[in-house]
């Protein structure tokens, strides 16, 4: 089994971590403060030009081509630096992947290549709702067929890039009728669409500069054309392509989960109690030791999901196996990285009381722990049923 990776997902990895510490490293505590969306949209926009929004994206609709491994290495990298950052990348590759996976050769060409080149800022999700967060089939949102139009009403929250999203992908009921989840359809519906409004933005712990907000469809009358795949199969689409996303949000977790200990470990080094330096008691040395094993076991599961899909294999529980793994790593390295900097680790001088509200999110967004390790268990169930 070669590990190595290939020279263009080296070249990838390089050019995020360079982009990454030179760029939103510098800003990230800033952004973090002040959320000046003016400095993370201009960032976003250079990712663009880098080719970091459409990495598992066909070249025919500006994307890299480059595959899901480099998709994980380069999400690293960028959450090593700013997590907000980071999700929407994640969240723009995969609308891209949706698309491309199921959307028309006109919605294709219409909205991938504005995502990929950054005249679009963001792609956006429009999936949660009130009533239905992990249970995505109890959506109430409907789209009523009216001639060549339909008519959507209701509305989502926690959408991700709301406010600067181009174009929003939005599951609503077309078959009441039908049973739950059977009655689903997956819909393109553009920003200023007449009757979509974009609603109040949260008040986050973490990730703040990366807007949050409700959408509300009132009569929101969409071309009967925005119908991306078929009619009533939008909830399959949501749970056989949403997968990648979970790769994605294990690799920010992964990203945050190291940029705490690394910051934890070097401080460590320094910081002197009882005439020695803190690294020498094993307290803090099995601290590290815990930490670094965990996310190095993170790391592998992440490229293994990548490679099943890259390979065309099934790969959903091992997506939802590395999802749930790297993201409850962080969550722990983070509060080590706290703790080994005692009470200087609970203030804003340094970054690791930052990194912990970031990495917070991890565990509950793309799936919450409790629902990757549904999925992880009915699948190990199916492989072994007689």
């Amino acid at each position: 089994m070669n590990l190595d990776l290939s020279q263009e997902q080296k070249l990838i990895q390089e050019t995020a971590r360079d982009f990454a510490k030179a760029e939103l490293e510098p800003v990230a505590a800033k952004l973090d403060q002040d959320k000046d969306r003016g400095i993370f949209l201009a960032n976003l926009k250079k990712l663009a030009e880098l080719g970091f929004m459409g990495l598992n994206v066909r070249e025919t609709y500006g994307g890299a081509e480059a595959g899901s491994i480099a998709f994980s290495l380069a999400m690293t990298e960028i959450a090593r630096a700013c997590a907000a950052t980071a999700v929407t990348v994640s969240v723009n590759n995969m609308v891209c992947e949706v698309i491309q996976a199921v959307g028309s050769e006109e919605q294709k060409q219409q909205y991938i290549p504005k995502i990929c080149s950054g005249e679009y800022a963001a792609g956006s999700f429009g999936l949660t709702e009130t009533c239905a967060g992990s249970d995505p089939a109890g959506m109430k949102t409907t789209a009523v067929k009216d001639g060549d139009f339909y008519i959507i009403n209701g509305s989502k929250i926690f959408i991700t890039s709301a406010p600067y999203a181009g174009v929003f992908v939005v599951w609503a009921v077309t078959d009441k009728t039908a049973p739950k989840g059977k009655g689903i359809s997956c819909f393109l519906v553009e920003a200023g669409a007449p009757g979509l409004t974009v609603g109040k933005e949260e008040h986050k712990m973490g990730q703040r500069v990366s807007a949050t907000n409700e959408l509300i469809f009132t009569d929101c009358r969409v071309p009967a054309s925005a119908m991306m795949g078929k009619l009533n199969d939008g909830f399959r689409i949501a749970v056989a392509e949403l997968a990648g996303g979970r790769i994605g949000i294990g690799s920010l977790g992964l990203g945050v989960g190291l940029a705490a200990i690394d910051a934890a470990t070097r401080y460590a080094a320094e910081r002197e109690q009882f005439g020695q330096k803190i690294t020498n008691f094993q307290a803090i040395q099995w601290m590290i030791a815990d930490a670094y094993t965990e996310l190095e076991a993170a790391r592998l599961l992440l490229l293994n999901a990548a490679f099943q899909k890259d390979s065309k294999r099934p790969y959903a529980k091992q997506a939802s196996m590395a999802k749930v793994f790297a993201t409850e790593s962080a969550n722990r390295a983070c509060y080590k990285a706290v703790q080994m900097l005692g009470g200087y680790g609970y203030t804003e001088d340094f970054p690791v009381e930052r990194y912990a509200r970031d990495a917070r999110i991890t565990t509950i967004y793309e799936g919450t722990s409790e629902v990757q390790r549904l999925i992880i268990a009915r699948e190990i169930l199916r492989e072994l049923a007689p």
